[in-house]
């Protein structure tokens, strides 16, 4: 083996080691002023915190994110809907759509998403069913195809009624599902968007005052009523990590506010997307048969990238042959790895040569079988009975030629 390739192998083996290393000790969860919260690691699965995280609350405008799923798999978002009658209380949140005026379901969802537009909510749960109460059905129904166990919903806007309710980890779960829509990360994500239909333009603001204020939040939803309190879902993405969060009950919009940022930050802090595996880092080599002092470089075929929590190192077992027999190309297979995380296999992978493996003349071949050390002793054991056999016979031709006395 050349020192180059001796110093690779010894990288490899070295990150190798550094991989299976045990994790390091995590830092302790924020403290937080919520009844209920959760936080959650979607890549893994992993749930961090949770504090009631199952216990049934009113989640007010919390419900509209069922409300928006239910849209997003039913209707376009180009359709045009044409605004119900609606007649709020003072305090609730609208955009003013008059009766029949038309605006389209991308700008509704912006409405409902954004500004918690109740008017927004209504127009869209009758059109797209037909009626509140078919609407309703539906999301219900969603609701138990989710697996989401703790939730019932009585409205599509979240005002505080019976039979109206969900929890911390119902409400991640649902937002976990609703993240997969581009559209709806985009939107959560906005400050404020301009709403071009309607019969007038019209700016809605994002009530989550923590997008743009707070590093890496870009969602999701606020709610607050006099019996659920201040709600609000979140979620922080960092280097491709992603964390959602949840508090209900919070006594105010501080409150709300500083323990999701707190729990977000932390999250965030105990994960890292990292690439276990490159496909262009050499971690092994096998030597050329017939050619002992040549060596092939071996790598991955692929490259694996995982989200890690800190401090944590997959196992990884390289299976490799000792020598590769010619000619074979650049990009053979060659072998395999396998990672192993969390107890369980999550890839293997086959490792191919960096390198042509040359072809190896019959000569070559020749001297390597005659070098090898059975033919060796065959060689000489072979040559010391032919030493042996000629001595015996010398002798006895001597013996033939002396005289009878």
């Amino acid at each position: 083996m050349t020192r180059a390739l001796a110093r690779r192998a010894a990288a490899a083996l070295a990150t190798a080691a550094a991989l299976a290393a045990p994790a390091q000790a995590a830092a302790p969860p924020p403290d937080i002023s919520a009844p209920s919260a959760i936080v959650f690691q979607p890549q893994t699965g992993d749930v961090l915190l949770r504090r009631h995280a199952d216990a049934p609350r009113p989640v007010a405008s919390a419900t509209k994110l069922m409300t928006a799923l239910v849209v997003l798999e039913q209707v376009g978002l180009d359709e045009v809907f044409a605004a119900v009658p609606y007649d709020p209380a003072p305090a609730e949140s609208r955009i003013n759509l008059r009766a029949g005026e038309r605006m389209t379901v991308r700008d509704l969802l912006r409405a409902l998403l954004l500004e918690s537009a109740n008017d927004a909510a209504a127009t869209l749960a009758a059109r797209t069913s037909g009626s509140e109460a078919a609407f309703v059905r539906e999301m219900n129904a969603r609701a138990r195809a989710l697996g989401l166990r703790n939730t019932s919903f009585a409205n599509p806007i979240g005002l505080d009624e019976p039979g109206n309710h969900s929890s911390a980890r119902d409400l991640v779960t649902l937002t976990n599902r609703l993240r997969r829509n581009a559209f709806f990360r985009r939107t959560v994500a906005m400050r404020s968007v301009r709403l071009g239909s309607g019969a007038r333009e019209r700016v809605v603001d994002n009530r989550n005052d923590l997008i743009g204020a707070a590093p890496h939040v870009n969602g999701v939803k606020t709610g607050h009523t006099q019996a659920a309190g201040y709600v609000l879902i979140g979620s922080a993405t960092r280097d491709g990590v992603n964390v959602l969060s949840a508090v209900l009950g919070e006594p105010g919009e501080a409150a709300r506010d500083a323990d999701t940022v707190n729990l977000l930050r932390w999250g965030l802090s105990r994960y890292r997307r990292t690439a276990i595996v490159r496909p262009d880092r050499v971690v092994a080599s096998s030597e050329v048969r017939y050619r002992p002092e040549d060596r092939i470089e071996l790598v991955p075929a692929r490259g694996l990238t995982r989200i890690l929590r800190t401090g944590e190192r997959p196992r990884i077992a390289l299976a490799v042959p000792r020598q590769l027999e010619g000619p074979l190309p650049q990009g053979a297979r060659a072998g395999t790895m396998t990672v192993r995380l969390r107890g369980r296999t999550i890839a293997r992978i086959a490792l191919v040569t960096a390198q042509p493996v040359p072809e190896v003349s019959i000569a070559e071949r020749a001297l390597d079988r005659l070098l090898e050390p059975v033919t060796l002793v065959i060689v000489v054991l072979f040559t010391m009975a032919g030493g042996l056999l000629a001595t015996v016979l010398v002798r006895r031709r001597r013996a033939g030629r002396e005289p009878v006395s």
